[in-house]
Parts: structure tokens; sequence; C-alpha cells
């Protein structure tokens, strides 16, 4: 993907009162946080160019072009209001599900407010997101061309949510990052009160295949007894979990009932 020299992100710093940007501003990227996200954010805008340092919540943004915000959601808010009146035009956050609700502090003195959502599970502040696709909004032009710049320079690809849809798409990428992570906790439990040892071990190259071939083949990488209609194994399933782990069966029954509505979305793939 193309990298953008740190001039090219556009900033209505000489912003017309419209909020159209007539130049590029000169000016660092001020991220604020320094946590997982924040340190894996800063050192690949370092590593594409840019110039960025890192502040900490309670510290000055001072000499700020841009800054982002990457704070837990329910502090977002507190630190935009500390922080709107630096010099800054441009504030944004990290988060997935909050919306541009909790910059307005910054945008009522002036700013561009926008979000930047890297669509990634950061396990260390040193995560590479080249190649990460990245939920963008915008409160303006300005702001939204901002987010989609910077997105490009850290070699990641930004894509729009509409604010509306905000929790829902966070929604989703918990389901498939968070609750992904408890559920294979879940199944390594169970290995180990077999008395198996080395469950995570055991389980790995499973779970990796199963992800590999969900995102080549969809639904139609669903295997095992519920897409071949085996209902007989299915309840064998039931009864030793009742037996041994009764503490999951809810959690097999709802992903056998979802299991089943992807089996038959395969299957009308297929005849389509």
């Amino acid at each position: 993907m193309r990298e953008l020299e740190r001039d090219s992100l556009p900033s209505p710093l000489d912003a017309s009162p419209e909020g159209a940007p007539h130049a590029l501003a000169q000016g660092d990227l001020v991220v604020v946080g320094r946590g997982r996200v924040g340190g894996s954010l800063a050192k690949s805008a370092e590593l594409a160019g840019l110039a960025v340092r890192v502040a900490g919540r309670d510290e000055p943004v001072d000499g700020a072009a841009a800054v982002l915000l990457c704070v837990p959601d329910d502090a977002i808010a507190d630190v935009c209001t500390r922080i709107a009146g630096s010099s800054a035009s441009l504030v944004g956050h990290v988060s997935g599900a909050s919306t541009l609700d909790a910059l307005a502090a910054a945008g009522e003195r002036g700013a561009s407010t926008f979000s930047l959502h890297p669509l990634q599970t950061f396990a260390d502040g040193e995560t590479a997101v080249g190649g990460t696709p990245a939920a963008i909004a915008g409160s303006d032009e300005a702001g939204l061309s901002y987010a989609r710049s910077l997105a490009e320079a850290l070699g990641m690809r930004p894509f729009e949510v509409p604010e509306e849809s905000r929790a829902a798409y966070h929604a989703a990428a918990a389901m498939a990052s968070n609750l992904l992570v408890a559920l294979e906790e879940s199944a390594a439990e169970l290995v180990e009160k077999l008395g198996i040892e080395d469950a995570r071990e055991l389980l790995a190259p499973l779970v990796l295949r199963t992800a590999s071939n969900w995102a080549e083949r969809g639904p139609a990488a669903l295997t095992g007894p519920i897409a071949r209609g085996d209902h007989a194994t299915v309840e064998h399933h039931r009864a030793a979990l009742t037996e041994t782990a009764p503490e999951l069966l809810p959690l097999y029954d709802a992903l056998a009932v979802r299991a089943e509505a992807v089996a038959g979305e395969s299957v009308n793939e297929v005849s389509a």
C-alpha cells in the first residue's frame, strides 16, 4: 500500500471557515495514551516517517497539529475536554464503539474531529498495523480526509462506518476476536478437565486452520456433525458436557443453533 509522507496529511490548520482545507499544515501528531494501541500506532507512525510523539492522558499536547486519543472509552470525553484548549485543529479517538460525540468539547471550540479504529487485536505495544482494516469517521470533510490519509500512511485499509452503526460494528469485532478467545479458552478448559495436558498447544492448529478456511470459504468452511446433520453425535456431546462441564452446555447449545443456521446458509449458497 502506498506510503504517504508527513506533509501529505491534510489538516484544516489553514482551512476556510467552512472547514475545507486549503493547505497542508506542519506539526506533530500527538498520540495520547501509552498503552498497547497508543504504543503500536505511535511506533507505526514513526516508522512511516511521520512527526509523532506520545503523551500521557494528563500531559500537555502543546504544538500538536493533530491529537489521537488512545485511551479507554470512558476516558475519551474527559481527556478531550482537558486538551480542548490546545492548538490542535484535529482531534480523534481510536474507539470502535464510541461515536464522535465523545469529542464534542474539541468540536465546540472549532476543531475537526475524527475516529480511526484499527480492526485488530493488540497483544502488546509493538503490534504491526500494516494491512489492518481501519474504521474511520469524521465530523467534516477535513476530519474524514485526515483519518483516511493517516490510516493509509500507517499502511492500513480505511473504510467508513456510519456513526449510528458504531456499537453494532464493534459488537461484530468483539465476536470475531474477544469472544473467540473466550470460546477457545472454554474448549481448552474442557480438554484439561479430561486430564490431557497442553490443551492450547493441541487445539491451536485446529483453530488456526479453521480461521484460515473461514477467511477463504466463508460459511462453507463449517464442518463436523452439525454440518452433516449428525444429530446423534450432537446429543452425545450434550450428554458428555452435562456430566463433565455443565456450565458449558448453554454455550454449546447456543453455538449449535447458530451453526445449524450457518449450515443452511452454506447449502443455499451452493444451490443458488
